[in-house]
């Protein structure tokens, strides 16, 4: 995997940086108040809901739970002095059946704790400096076992 960021002179704000990966992708990261684009550290946090968000998605089509949607979002903080890296993060997972129908508690369970023990390198990564947790949300209807 090959990836590498761009800064130069000519951009209007000085603290544009233009991600660009190996699959041809880029992406404009801001560091500046502005925000025109997301900050490196709101990549990083973005990367693990989507990690994770893919690892999810899979077991449970694998266990053939009607799954309609998945929402995966995070609230961390960061160290006060820099290096100013993530020491707590908190994940929240929201899943919705199709059209209403509850899912198995204990599938979704499951396929949380394998994605965030097992699969996720993002997790794996951000785990070596945060403490990371997380809750289910079943968005009002209620699990089967």
């Amino acid at each position: 995997m090959i990836a590498r960021s761009d800064w130069s002179s000519a951009e209007p704000s000085p603290d544009i940086y233009l991600g660009k990966t190996d699959s041809g992708h880029t992406i404009r990261m801001d560091a500046s108040p502005q925000h025109t684009g997301p900050s490196p550290m709101e990549m990083v946090l973005t990367a693990l809901c989507g990690c994770t968000s893919v690892d999810v998605v899979h077991i449970l089509q694998k266990k053939r739970q009607p799954l309609e949607s998945l929402t995966v979002s995070a609230e961390a903080e960061k160290r006060k002095d820099p290096p100013n890296y993530f020491t707590k993060i908190h994940l929240t997972y929201t899943v919705r059946g199709q059209n209403g129908q509850p899912l198995s508690r204990k599938a979704v369970e499951d396929a949380v704790a394998l994605s965030k023990d097992k699969y996720c390198s993002v997790s794996a990564m951000l785990e070596k400096s945060a403490e990371i947790d997380f809750v289910i949300d079943y968005n009002d209807v209620e699990p089967l076992p």
